[in-house]
């Protein structure tokens, strides 16, 4: 039994301190009052831009990507602006601004041949497609911006208006 209690002891100390709780201290520790400091208007959305960061060099894949993004102020619907900048710093690299949000964006290669912008930390994807841009919030699952378009994309949706694409359900000339 005593041999038995030895052990146990032993064991107990020689456990890491890491894994044990701290001891409640027996003096109470006076608070700090909380002043108008600490109640400081939260940080905006739209702070400093994001510093970048050492990034590895964009492939020719994503260079060529880059070259085709449509640039400058972009309408989009419901009244809403975006701002598409290229990175001076960084070739193939873009800064999207719009209200509330600053992204920075670099092109991501997609099997659809639709340009594609992605800032993989905040979660965001801008999509530019012949016709349209839209800006997604991955992480919440939502449009940011929809309907942006430049003269050029907006060229291009008023010929589908006249001119629709071939109906992906069509049947004819299959044969039936």
């Amino acid at each position: 039994m005593r041999n038995m209690m030895a052990t146990l002891v032993f064991s107990l100390l020689a456990l890491p301190a890491w894994s044990q709780a701290p001891a409640a201290s027996s003096k109470a520790t006076p608070t700090k009052p909380k002043t108008s400091a600490a109640k400081a208007a939260p940080k905006s959305k739209l702070a400093e831009a994001p510093k970048p960061e050492p990034d590895t060099p964009m492939g020719p894949e994503e260079l060529a990507i880059a070259e085709r993004v449509h640039k400058g102020q972009l309408p989009c619907e419901l009244g809403a602006t975006v701002r598409l900048e290229a990175d001076a710093s960084q070739p193939g690299y873009f800064y999207l601004h719009g209200k509330g949000f600053r992204y920075r964006m670099h092109p991501v290669a997609t099997s659809t041949g639709a340009i594609r912008l992605e800032d993989r930390k905040a979660g965001a994807v801008w999509l530019q497609l012949a016709n349209k841009s839209m800006l997604m919030d991955q992480n919440k699952g939502r449009r940011l911006a929809d309907e942006c378009a430049n003269a050029e994309q907006v060229a291009f949706a008023e010929n589908m208006k006249t001119n629709p694409p071939p109906s992906l359900i069509d049947t004819t000339g299959m044969g039936r």
